[in-house]
């Protein structure tokens, strides 16, 4: 099992940028894929990103490509998100999440830990 704790979170302007973190305690951080999702009020939590356990592969929504940045640092256990260019519709709760699967899912159903979430708000 392990335990996850994001951070960063806040109020940013649009056009503005932030960076989530995740610290991870309990199992080896390593052996999960890790995800970013986000729910916004009145909508069902959407997948951001995703990273595979070395780091080799990532994946991004659409809505996030070339704005979004996932990262992690086994090392110390943390995963990170870095958001440029931010936009009033990116507006959520931002979870982070591992998963015991090999491959990098899109799908919440398939992660089988999640922390509590951050908020991140951007004004226009």
């Amino acid at each position: 099992q392990v335990q996850l704790v994001e951070s960063g979170g806040g109020l940013v302007q649009a056009g503005g940028s932030l960076r989530l973190s995740c610290a991870a305690s309990g199992r080896t951080f390593s052996i999960y894929a890790m995800g970013w999702f986000r729910q916004a009020p009145g909508k069902e939590r959407e997948f951001v990103a995703g990273i595979s356990r070395n780091s080799g592969n990532t994946v991004y929504a659409d809505s996030v490509k070339g704005r979004f940045t996932i990262s992690r640092d086994n090392a110390k256990n943390t995963l990170y998100l870095q958001m440029n260019s931010l936009k009033p519709e990116d507006t959520a709760v931002y979870y982070c999440a591992a998963s015991q699967a090999w491959y990098i899912s899109s799908r919440p159903d398939e992660f089988d830990y999640w922390g509590q979430g951050t908020q991140v708000t951007v004004s226009s």
